[in-house]
C-alpha cells in the first residue's frame, strides 16, 4: 500500500438514516483515530462487532462520528477469529465517516504513506469539533501522528490508553525472534518519551483502568480513569439466577471455572492450566472451560493432556454469540484469569456483571474493579501454585464463595454501557 485512501472513499452511504430512537445529539462532530483493524468486505468496509457497538454508542452523543482505523489486507490477517460487520449496515450509518488508514508498522511503509495519511488526518481534524486519539506504538501509529497534527493546528485533543503498551511489549520480548526483538527494543527506547510528550500536550487523558491510570496520569494535566464496557443494564445477573448459583455452590457441587479470551502469552494460558492442575491435586473437584482462539490453543490442549486434566477442561474455541458468552459466565462459579501484563481486559467487567467472581493474578486493574465493592480474590503474579491454593480455599469455604458471588453482582452494576459512554462523551466534548 503506497497511499492512504481519499476522504471520498471512506464515507458511509448518506442514504442510510439513524433510527428514531436516538435522542437529540448534544455534541458536534467527533474524530476517533485508533489502531482497530478494518477490512474490505463484499459490501464495503467492515469492523468487528464490538467496535461497531461502541461507535453506535458514540453516535448517540455526537451529531457525527468519524472513525479512523487500520486497513487489514487479506494477507495480513493473523488467523484470529472476529465477527465482521458491514459498517454501511449500522443503524447510525448516516452519522458516520470511516477512514481506512494504511498498515505501516515497518519503517519503509511508514515513510511511503506518511505524507498522504497525515494530509488525510489533517483534513479530518479540521472538520471535527472534538478529537480523541488512541495511542499505542511508535512507527505506524497514526493516532500519534494525529496528535502531532492537532498540536500543529493549535487544537485541543484527548488521548486514550487501553493498556500500558511498553510493559506489554517488554513482557513479550523473550518470546520474539531475534530480529523482531531487536526492533521492539529500539521502539521501547522511543515509546516512553513519545507517549509522555503527546500526553502532556493533550487536554484530556482517558486512561482505561488503574494500571493505565497509574502509568500515565502523572504526565497529564487532566487525567481520568475510565472503563470501556459493552454491558447493559439488562445484562446484570437477575436475583433468581444469583440465588440459583448460590444454592448450587452451597450444595458442594464441583466448581465451575471459565475464562473468555485469546489463547496468547499475555493471557497466561499455561499458568491457567497449571493452577487448575494444582487445584485438582489439592482435592478440588472442578469443571473448566476456555472460550477463545489464539496462537497457543493447540499448545494448551497438549499441556492439559500432559498435566492429566484434559478430562475436566473443554476448549470451545471462538464463540461469536454474545449471549452464549454471557450465559457461560452466569453459569460459572469463578472467572479464573492469569493476565501477565498491565492491560484492562473487558472480560473481568463482564464476569462481574454476570455475578461471576474474578479469581486470578493481582494487578492494579482487577484491584481497582474489586475496590468498588468486592467480588473476587487475587493471588501473586506468575504464581499458579498460589492460585491453586486460592481455588482450594474457595472450594472448602462455600459460604465465602457465595458471598463473593453477591459482591460480584453488586460491583457489576457499576458498569452500564449507556451511562459510561455518556460520561466519556461529556468529557471529550468539554475537553477534547
Amino acid at each position: 500500500m503506497t497511499a492512504a485512501p481519499s476522504l471520498a472513499e471512506t464515507t458511509a452511504p448518506p442514504s442510510l438514516t439513524a433510527p428514531d430512537r436516538l435522542r437529540p445529539q448534544p455534541h458536534g462532530r467527533l474524530l476517533l483515530v485508533t489502531a482497530v483493524r478494518l477490512r474490505r468486505g463484499p459490501n464495503g468496509l467492515q469492523l468487528d462487532s464490538q467496535t461497531c457497538a461502541g461507535i453506535c454508542r458514540w453516535a448517540e452523543h455526537f451529531n457525527h462520528v468519524a472513525f479512523a482505523g487500520i486497513l487489514l489486507e487479506t494477507e495480513q490477517e493473523d488467523g484470529t477469529t472476529a465477527d465482521w460487520v458491514d459498517v454501511a449496515s449500522l443503524p447510525c450509518a448516516a452519522q458516520l465517516t470511516f477512514h481506512a488508514l494504511p498498515m505501516a508498522y515497518r519503517v519503509g511503509a511508514f515513510a511511503r504513506t506518511y505524507r498522504a495519511t497525515r494530509k488525510l488526518l489533517a483534513d479530518a481534524i479540521r472538520q471535527a469539533d472534538s478529537l480523541c486519539f488512541t495511542l499505542g506504538y511508535v512507527i505506524g501509529d497514526w493516532a500519534a501522528i494525529a496528535a502531532l497534527e492537532a498540536h500543529a493546528q493549535g487544537r485541543r485533543y484527548a488521548v486514550w490508553f487501553d493498556r500500558v503498551e511498553h510493559e506489554v511489549i517488554r513482557n513479550l520480548l523473550p518470546s520474539l525472534p531475534l530480529k523482531r526483538r531487536l526492533k521492539e527494543q529500539a521502539m521501547l527506547l522511543a515509546m516512553g518519551p513519545y507517549h509522555r510528550l503527546l500526553t502532556r500536550r493533550s487536554s484530556l487523558a482517558l486512561l482505561q483502568g488503574m494500571d493505565t491510570f497509574n502509568a500515565y496520569s502523572a504526565f497529564s494535566t487532566n487525567p481520568a480513569c475510565v472503563y470501556d464496557v459493552h454491558t447493559l443494564a439488562e445484562d446484570f445477573a437477575s436475583a433468581p439466577a444469583i440465588a440459583e448459583k448460590i444454592a448450587r455452590i452451597e450444595s458442594g457441587a464441583p466448581l465451575r471455572l471459565v475464562y473468555i479470551g485469546r489463547a496468547a502469552e499475555m493471557k497466561g494460558p499455561i499458568d491457567w492450566l497449571e493452577a487448575i492442575a494444582g487445584a485438582r491435586s489439592r482435592g478440588v473437584e472442578l469443571e473448566a472451560e476456555w472460550l477463545g482462539d489464539g496462537p497457543l490453543l493447540a499448545a494448551m490442549r497438549q499441556r492439559a493432556t500432559a498435566l492429566g486434566i484434559a478430562d475436566c477442561i473443554s476448549f470451545a474455541g471462538h464463540v461469536g454469540d454474545r449471549e452464549v458468552v454471557l450465559s457461560r459466565m452466569r453459569q460459572a462459579d469463578i472467572f479464573l484469569f492469569c493476565h501477565k501484563t498491565p492491560e484492562s481486559p473487558r472480560c473481568l467487567i463482564e464476569a462481574l456483571v454476570c455475578a461471576c467472581p474474578i479469581v486470578g493474578y493481582a494487578g492494579a486493574y482487577p484491584a481497582g474493579l474489586l475496590a468498588r465493592g468486592g467480588g473476587g480474590l487475587l493471588s501473586p503474579l506468575n504464581d499458579p501454585a498460589a492460585l491453586a491454593d486460592a481455588l482450594a480455599r474457595l472450594h472448602g469455604d462455600r459460604e465465602g464463595l457465595a458471598r463473593l458471588v453477591r459482591e460480584a453482582a453488586a460491583t457489576g452494576r457499576c458498569f452500564d454501557e449507556e451511562k459510561l459512554y455518556g460520561e466519556r462523551a461529556g468529557l471529550i466534548a468539554a475537553h477534547g
